[in-house]
């Protein structure tokens, strides 16, 4: 069962810092996950949100600025978070828009070639399907999560279609059924997010192969 902090350890620390992910390392996770964007100069940051509004105490679009302008709010790049988190992890990056999608390849590839890292290292994931289509047409080595809150079986189906290596799916859709199902398509699951130690006991009990959480040691 691996343990993967939500946006770090965003129960304890502000979410998608690089505090954050140096927190969710202190708790001992197995993984992380996180959400890219792209600056205006066309560095992949880590940011949930299109804006920074929520959090930061600036206001405005990602995307109209550059990168150094963002890391003065704290938001940090992919290849920042990376080098903290070294090849002991896995990182599952969620893209949050289509025009990051040939770029965070490009990253993976030279982490792997370069940096010393394994394609089991990473796991792309988008509820934007059509970039994950593209990841698997482009790099078929790199771990696709398929995200979803609505319908385990069109997810299960897309998974299928583009040799996906897990199902993301949002806790409340997951059932015992559904659980033995997927794992017998040879799926991983990576269900989302699970905080309380009701739901957490839950999702373990199915059982899930990944929970991803806000507070990562209660797993």
């Amino acid at each position: 069962m691996l343990k993967i902090g939500h946006r770090g350890a965003k129960g304890y620390v502000a979410e998608n810092t690089l505090a954050s992910f140096q927190k969710a390392i202190d708790l001992k996770v197995d993984g992380i996950e996180l959400d890219v964007h792209l600056s205006s100069d066309g560095e992949i940051m880590v940011i949930h949100d299109e804006t920074i509004d929520r959090t930061t105490n600036g206001k405005g679009f990602v995307k109209d600025f550059t990168s150094v302008q963002l890391k003065q709010f704290g938001i940090p790049t992919l290849t920042e978070v990376l080098d903290l988190m070294n090849h002991d992890f896995s990182v599952n990056i969620e893209l949050k828009s289509n025009d990051s999608v040939e770029k965070v390849i490009t990253l993976i590839e030279k982490y792997v070639f370069e940096n010393n890292w394994n394609y089991n290292n990473f796991i792309i994931s988008s509820f934007l399907w059509r970039n994950l289509e593209v990841v698997s047409q482009r790099n078929n080595q790199i771990k696709i999560g398929v995200l979803t809150e609505d319908s385990i079986e069109k997810a299960l189906a897309f998974a299928k279609e583009i040799k996906a290596f897990s199902i993301n799916p949002y806790f409340k859709l997951l059932n015992a059924e559904n659980v033995k199902l997927m794992h017998n398509e040879g799926f991983q699951i990576h269900t989302w997010t699970v905080n309380s130690s009701e739901d957490i006991t839950f999702v373990k009990s199915l059982p899930v192969d990944g929970i991803i959480s806000d507070f990562p040691d209660k797993i």
